[in-house]
């Protein structure tokens, strides 16, 4: 293979200002027909940009150039700089023009071809990260990888203007070398599987949490050192191992990170919700970034902290994240959007920072006071890029009780003071240019997002919660399936195909949403999509998911994932969906589905357990104890509610529940065994089981928590 130009990638995420659609009439390329506010970003670039499609590869093929492929997403910061300085550029664009055929792609809207090439820059270079910047064949197979490209080069990295030259003329002279150089990455790329290992057990439970507790920062909270991501998994995980063992360090690590990611600056502390990561270790700086997947896990990991302790700081948290969502970040549908930018005016974080003087003269000295105490705001601003502008971070350094003993009030009188303060900067703060949504609504995303409302109104007590998620649980079932297939994306109609990660988080989603409202056609949905997703997506030769279905588009590679990133994997996220619906369902066979995808994996997760923190939640769910709660009653009943009070109350995350109403043919046309389980002297009875095997039922609620090995 001829040596082809090394570049030093950028593996920074970071946002920036989306522009869906132009507001002036300007030449655009084909990508003006798009629906992907990424791809809309680009739609007027002199690049003549396709969007991935047999086209594209067809006019490769037939004027035999290679393919230039960039792959981002629309509040990347590094893709918007990469834009700017290159595809917005006439002369740049004239040489791309000339020696490529070039592809946009949003990674959000196809996942699937993002996993492959990410997979390829990670093998080649070493490193990965967006831009994403491939140069291949136009059989889609590989030679060159980058991550952000400089159009002139710098510092050692190539630019732009000296690399499309020397491909271009690689190509042309040296085309057999190349085309044999990507023939052998493509083959290092496709999948090996180490077979079937043994099944997964309770030792890897305890390895994977002495791993975490060898890399948790005991005294910031999270793992590892900066950046600092905010991973809620993690947390889930050891909620769970805490319950299991009793250990008090597991539960000492998720209080910390909890509290500590609270307090800082990662924290929206006006508006609400967590920004993406924080750039430093104590959760000061953060890229002001705002994903919905992040709030939706940290909604789940917040209330069931409250739920474990008790301690109403948690359940502050959760509601405010879910105060955010749904003012900010749920469409008129009933959708939820994916994501809002950093920036805003071409400046990260300005919308979310402030100076002194814009305090002193929107609040009342006493507010300003406590402002300026509460959160380190400084004169001469509280971050080293901050002091250009005098702009503060808000972020606490002590927790709200220490602040209120140290200016001598009460914390319910500082907590009325913050309320107060934070209401008309709330208010000074809508008046400000807002970062730009991505109001694209993601089937994966939501079915989190649903989840974590669904589990919410559970925990908190809030039916309100359910209605949310109950609407855009019907969103995402009318108007985005058909032919019995999810659509990956909805915008201005759905597009895209949907991918293993949309229906595994969505059933997950209805399984929870149905345990909220006990309305049987989420559960009968939740089983329908997981029969499709074995269907469509199971590995019959080696067990596990695929990531794409048998009747998508044929790509360089089928990939299967189990890594739990910043996200979950849908392999974790269905072996917890297939014992839950076995139990609800009384269908062994998923169950033993779940145990195979495990096995799938489990030589892979065993080289680091602590990278598959959620498939090891689901593994604590399958070795037990857990449980089947059926509850028979008038769903309306006052004994009935009470019962739901009492087992809605207590920390007990590997259960089910059902709620069989006397003559309802809904929940026994899914969970037929049910047809025997009545009220008892016409009062709400739970049917406890464990172990497979029943207990007696009772209509005493205390004797229904001592079955569930709590206390009353």
């Amino acid at each position: 293979m001829p040596k082809l130009p090394d570049n030093k990638s950028k593996n920074l995420e970071s946002g920036s200002k989306i522009i869906n659609e132009p507001e002036v009439e300007e030449p655009s390329n084909r990508l003006a027909g798009e629906k992907s506010p990424y791809l809309l970003q680009h739609a007027h670039n002199p690049v003549d940009w396709y969007p991935w499609s047999e086209e594209a590869f067809e006019a490769a093929k037939r004027e035999e150039r290679p393919i230039f492929l960039s792959i981002g997403y629309s509040t990347c910061h590094w893709c918007h700089v990469m834009a700017h300085e290159s595809f917005e550029d006439p002369q740049v664009a004239g040489l791309m023009n000339q020696a490529f055929i070039s592809i946009k792609v949003d990674r959000e809207e196809r996942p699937d071809i993002d996993q492959i090439y990410m997979a390829a820059c990670l093998k080649m270079t070493g490193r990965g990260g967006w831009p994403l910047t491939i140069i291949m064949t136009p059989d889609k197979k590989p030679f060159f990888a980058a991550t952000y490209i400089p159009k002139e080069g710098r510092f050692g990295m190539v630019g732009m203007m000296e690399l499309m030259p020397r491909i271009q003329e690689i190509w042309k002279n040296q085309r057999a070398e190349v085309i044999k150089s990507s023939e052998s990455i493509a083959s290092q790329l496709s999948p090996t599987s180490a077979g079937k290992g043994e099944p997964l057990n309770k030792h890897d439970l305890e390895r994977a949490y002495e791993e975490l507790l060898s890399t948790f920062d005991f005294r910031n909270g999270g793992f590892g050192l900066a950046p600092k991501f905010l991973t809620p998994h993690n947390l889930l995980f050891l909620l769970r191992y805490w319950k299991r063992t009793g250990e008090e360090s597991a539960l000492g690590m998720v209080e910390t990170t909890l509290q500590a990611m609270r307090l800082g600056g990662v924290y929206d502390h006006i508006g609400f919700g967590f920004h993406r990561y924080s750039t430093d270790s104590e959760w000061f700086v953060p890229h002001f970034e705002k994903m919905l997947y992040d709030q939706a896990l940290l909604i789940m990991a917040y209330a069931e902290a409250y739920q474990a302790t008790g301690k109403n700081e948690y359940a502050l948290t959760a509601r405010e994240i879910l105060t955010y969502v749904i003012r900010d970040m749920t469409s008129p549908e009933g959708g939820f959007y994916s994501a809002e930018d950093a920036d805003s005016e071409g400046v990260e974080g300005k919308f979310y920072l402030w100076t002194r003087d814009e305090l002193r003269g929107l609040l009342d000295k006493e507010e300003y006071d406590l402002m300026i105490r509460a959160f380190d705001i400084r004169e001469e601003g509280n971050f080293p890029e901050g002091m250009k502008t005098r702009s503060n971070i808000l972020r606490m350094r002590s927790s709200p009780e220490d602040i209120a003993t140290l200016i001598g009030i009460s914390h319910v009188q500082f907590r009325d003071r913050l309320k107060a303060a934070r209401e008309k900067l709330f208010l000074a703060r809508e008046k400000r240019v807002h970062p730009h949504k991505d109001d694209k609504i993601l089937a994966d995303w939501n079915g989190l997002m649903i989840a974590a409302v669904s589990k919410a109104a559970v925990i908190l007590g809030e039916p309100d919660f359910a209605r949310k998620a109950g609407a855009a649980a019907d969103f995402i079932l009318e108007k985005m399936r058909s032919d019995g297939h999810l659509a990956h994306m909805y915008r201005k109609g759905p597009s895209a195909q949907a991918n293993l990660d949309d229906y595994a988080f969505l059933t997950w989603g209805l399984i929870e949403l149905y345990e909220a409202t006990f309305d049987a056609r989420y559960l009968r949905a939740a089983r329908e999509l997981n029969g499709q997703m074995i269907k469509h997506f199971w590995d019959e030769t080696s067990g596990g998911l695929y990531f794409t279905p048998d009747y998508g588009e044929k790509l360089l590679i089928r990939q299967k994932e189990i890594y739990d990133g910043a996200m979950p994997s849908g392999n974790s996220i269905a072996i917890f969906n297939l014992i839950r619906l076995s139990r609800l369902t009384e269908d062994p066979d998923l169950e033993k589905s779940a145990e195979e995808i495990g096995m799938a994996f489990s030589s892979t997760v065993r080289k680091r357990r602590s990278g598959y923190t959620m498939l090891m939640a689901a593994l604590d769910f399958a070795i037990g104890p857990s449980y089947e709660v059926a509850l028979a009653g008038e769903p309306e009943g006052r004994d009935m509610a009470e019962m739901l009070e009492a087992l809605r109350s207590k920390f007990i995350p590997n259960k089910v529940v059902m709620l069989v109403p006397p003559g309802n043919a809904d929940i026994l046309e899914i969970a037929g065994f049910a047809g025997g389980m009545v009220p008892l002297d016409g009062k709400a009875t739970a049917y406890v089981c464990t172990g497979f095997a029943c207990d007696r039922p009772t209509t005493d609620k205390e004797m229904m928590l001592r079955l569930l090995g709590a206390k009353p």
